[in-house]
């Protein structure tokens, strides 16, 4: 099954990066020339309370964020430097400027082309947008993708890594008041399910009031311990920003199976990957979340998207690869994943760095606990309708607590697999409808059209 996924994760990645190229240089950088637009938007200055939708541009950006900047901001940087070296983290920063092309192009269409569920409330995301735009011709894709994302938004893998980071760090992996391991999770996951169902069963307006509090918090907590750990490795900071970009094109620290022939080739392509995996560009989870927001101008959707990479990748896990640099860990220790992450907040903070890390995980793997369980829900609602869309809810909650004991290895590869086909119809159905977004962005810019209303 570790096969399999490679096989079919490979031309997805080339699907996604030659995609998001595409939307870049076809664009001609009109989103990147209205950067601070897209901060404007998201700071609220162009919402529209009467605009159809459910949710301001901010909570929907934050949705989407609180899926992307997820524990694997903290494990999955982490293994990327321990394999790759500095060099990987130019390869992620790279993905993540193509993927703002990607979000915007993506996150505008599922705005321009939304539909309406069996209850008649205006939804987005790429089903819809094949629905809507493409016709019945389409519809297989729509089906696909709907699957795809029902297994690929199940809870399993964050829930086991909470689980876990909780039972390690949290409880110092010792048994405690009589009881053993397996029950201590058993007990973590159930909280974990009490906690998610509290939100999830509110629907998007409470996972949007949620994640809009959360998302915040989350960002600033981690950039706050980063900034601790800088400040005490501060004469370290400039030497490795330099090694971040000379590694980039030097692959003597890549010490896995090296890809396309080369050592160079597999750092770009570790890079990649990691980045794609952490912003989730190109996947399809952004246009349904910025789907919901409310809003009469779609291209106000795909530039507040296309913030979502810049903060979870260039921000976010910058954050975390640096304090991993700076520490030294990565060359000292034979660790990856969030345990080279604690080891690295242990070492700047001997007194109680394990415990800021646990609450930057716990942070951050609730949010994510929030957030997929929507995307499922919705795809399970375009199928067969917003009445039946509530199992999906408690089918969700119990993965939680099932993950929460078990890593079961071969659902764990069919999740990634899912979540990977997930981005096929993401890419083709933007690709085909880009002019449509050229041609709304044009009407939207060189007309002044945010200007006259306001």
């Amino acid at each position: 099954m570790e096969d399999l996924s490679g096989y079919i994760w490979w031309p997805v990645l080339f699907l996604i990066i030659g995609g998001g190229l595409f939307f870049m240089f076809y664009s001609r950088f009109i989103h990147f020339r209205h950067f601070k637009h897209a901060i404007d938007v998201l700071r609220g200055k162009y919402d529209d309370p009467n605009a159809p939708g459910q949710i301001s541009a901010y909570k929907a950006l934050s949705t989407a964020l609180a899926s992307t900047v997820g524990i694997g901001n903290l494990s999955g940087v982490a293994t990327a430097i321990a394999l790759g070296g500095p060099g990987a983290l130019f390869w992620m920063w790279v993905t993540s400027i193509i993927g703002m092309s990607t979000n915007f192009f993506t996150s505008t269409l599922a705005s321009l082309y939304r539909g309406k569920d069996s209850n008649g409330e205006v939804q987005g995301g790429p089903m819809y947008v094949i629905r809507e735009a493409l016709g019945k011709r389409w519809q297989p894709w729509a089906v696909m993708f709907c699957l795809c994302c029902m297994v690929g938004a199940l809870p399993i893998y964050q829930a086991n890594q909470l689980t876990q980071a909780i039972y390690d760090i949290g409880l110092g992996a010792t048994p405690i008041a009589g009881l053993s391991p397996g029950t201590w999770k058993i007990l973590i996951g159930m909280v974990l399910c009490a906690i998610a169902s509290a939100v999830i069963v509110g629907g998007i307006q409470r996972i949007g009031n949620w994640a809009g509090r959360l998302v915040p918090i989350m960002i600033v907590l981690h950039f706050a311990s980063v900034m601790i750990i800088l400040v005490a490795y501060a004469d370290q900071v400039p030497r490795y920003l330099a090694m971040i970009f000379e590694d980039a094109f030097a692959a003597h620290h890549y010490h896995g199976q090296p890809f396309l022939g080369g050592m160079l080739g597999g750092i770009i392509m570790l890079g990649v990957r990691r980045a794609t995996f952490s912003n989730e560009a190109g996947i399809g989870t952004a246009p349904m979340a910025m789907g919901a927001a409310k809003s009469s101008a779609p291209i106000q959707e795909g530039m507040a998207s296309m913030l979502s990479p810049v903060i979870d990748t260039i921000v976010s896990c910058t954050l975390t690869a640096l304090a991993i640099l700076v520490t030294d860990v990565w060359q000292t220790s034979k660790s990856s994943g969030i345990t080279l992450t604690a080891e690295a907040y242990a070492k700047a903070m001997p007194l109680g760095g394990h415990y800021i890390l646990l609450l930057c995980t716990l942070v951050f793997g609730i949010s994510a606990l929030f957030s997929y369980s929507y995307y499922g829900r919705k795809a399970l609602a375009f199928l067969i309708g917003e009445r039946y869309s509530a199992s999906y809810d408690y089918f969700y909650l119990a993965m939680i607590v099932v993950g929460a004991v078990a890593s079961m290895e071969i659902v764990l590869y069919l999740i990634d697999i899912a979540f990977a086909l997930m981005a096929v119809p993401t890419m083709i159905t933007g690709m085909v409808l880009a002019p449509k977004v050229m041609a709304e962005a044009r009407r939207y810019f060189e007309k002044g059209m945010y200007k006259q209303k306001h």
